[in-house]
């Protein structure tokens, strides 16, 4: 852990959201002790799942507050075979296909370092891809919501979306994130001391 002298955590924040809530596709629990798993030199902070605009003000605001450099959205993929990470999100509304906003771009690019994340899940033995379809989903909306509201400027979070595959069993979905999300931390740097 990287503390400052007035032992205020220094790593920065990581969000991992698995954002469908019928669908838990992995428990932050590491083990019984109730302590969340953190990627090598970062922390992780869990965003419960939620109704999906309110999800999205949740995950703005936690960026926001600063502290937090990176995001991973986690969800299942209904067409991949493999763990995928979606490089873009289109405008519209889950299942409707319509625009949900009348301006703004109408594709959003992940900030996230894709090729090291797909590098890192193949490397822990999965099978994984990158691709610019997007899904009409939940993720895709939230991706593109998120992706959409970041200052124009370089120091902008990391935002990515993980795809897992279906079925597949808990033990390689916990694989996948942890990946993912460590591919995503080697990019961090410590946040600054207060002045």
């Amino acid at each position: 852990m990287v503390e400052d002298p007035t032992g205020r955590d220094r790593r920065p924040g990581i969000v991992i959201c698995a954002y469908d809530a019928d669908d838990p596709v992995w428990d932050f629990v590491e083990d019984l002790s109730g302590r969340l798993w953190d990627p090598p030199g970062a922390r992780t902070v869990a965003v419960p799942a939620g109704e999906p605009h309110a999800l999205a003000n949740a995950l703005t605001e936690r960026l926001r507050e600063g502290g937090c450099q990176a995001m991973l959205l986690v969800g299942r993929s209904a067409r991949a075979p493999g763990f995928r990470v979606q490089m873009r999100a289109e405008v519209r509304i889950p299942g409707g296909g319509k625009r949900f906003v009348g301006t703004g771009p109408s594709i959003a690019r992940s900030t996230a370092p894709v090729a090291d994340m797909v590098r890192a899940l193949q490397a822990a033995g999965l099978q994984a891809d990158a691709s610019s379809e997007a899904e009409d989903d939940v993720g895709s909306y939230l991706l593109y919501r998120l992706l959409s509201e970041l200052p124009d400027n370089p120091d902008a979070p990391a935002i990515g979306l993980l795809r897992t595959p279906v079925p597949a069993d808990e033990a390689a979905i916990s694989k996948g994130v942890k990946a993912a999300a460590s591919a995503m931390a080697r990019r961090l740097t410590p946040l600054s001391r207060p002045a």
